[in-house]
């Protein structure tokens, strides 16, 4: 891929993933989150560019976050994302003679969620709760919000996610556009 496509590529997905964060700012943060913008998170299947795509706009928004929770956000959150864009990549990577091929009854389409659920469960489900004000913490709740957010998060990636690496796999036009065809 060229380095202007790349960079294009990866300020678009940032831009994309900061957006949809503000969009649904009420409800992307905290021990139960819907960031809709973690849809994205299987762009890194698509395009290298999605990598730091999805790091910038997650760091975007924890810098600029409307809860304000501070560089342990900032720092953990955005590198969740980090962690689960590369697995990720390497992911799809390893099932590439079989990426153009994935269906929806195939077991390695729902592998390609699973790092961007464990990530965020084990390392935003780990931290937050000592962020938030007025929160007793104890390790059963440590484990029942990492549960919740890992439960959020899978939700998203799931239930939007995989639809949308679908549509984009599907469009001729889209691929050619973006040079994603290539995975």
């Amino acid at each position: 891929m060229k380095k202007t496509a790349y960079i294009t590529q990866g300020a678009v997905i940032a831009a994309a993933y900061f957006a949809l964060c503000m969009l649904v700012a009420p409800i992307a943060y905290g021990p139960i989150q819907f960031r809709v913008s973690e849809a994205l998170m299987l762009l890194p299947a698509l395009t290298p560019a999605g990598v730091p795509g999805l790091f910038v706009g997650c760091l975007l928004f924890n810098l600029l976050n409307p809860a304000a929770l501070g560089p342990i956000d900032v720092i953990f959150g955005s590198l969740a994302t980090l962690i689960a864009a590369v697995i990720t990549r390497q992911l799809a990577l390893r099932l590439k003679p079989s990426l153009p091929n994935l269906k929806l009854k195939n077991a390695k389409t729902w592998l390609l969620p699973l790092p961007s659920v464990v990530s965020n469960g084990l390392i935003v489900g780990g931290y937050l709760l000592f962020l938030l004000p007025d929160t007793t913490v104890t390790i059963g709740a440590v484990l029942l919000n990492m549960l919740s957010i890992a439960i959020c998060e899978a939700v998203v990636v799931y239930a939007i996610g995989i639809p949308i690496l679908f549509l984009l796999k599907k469009s001729p036009s889209i691929l050619r556009l973006s040079g994603w065809s290539n995975a």
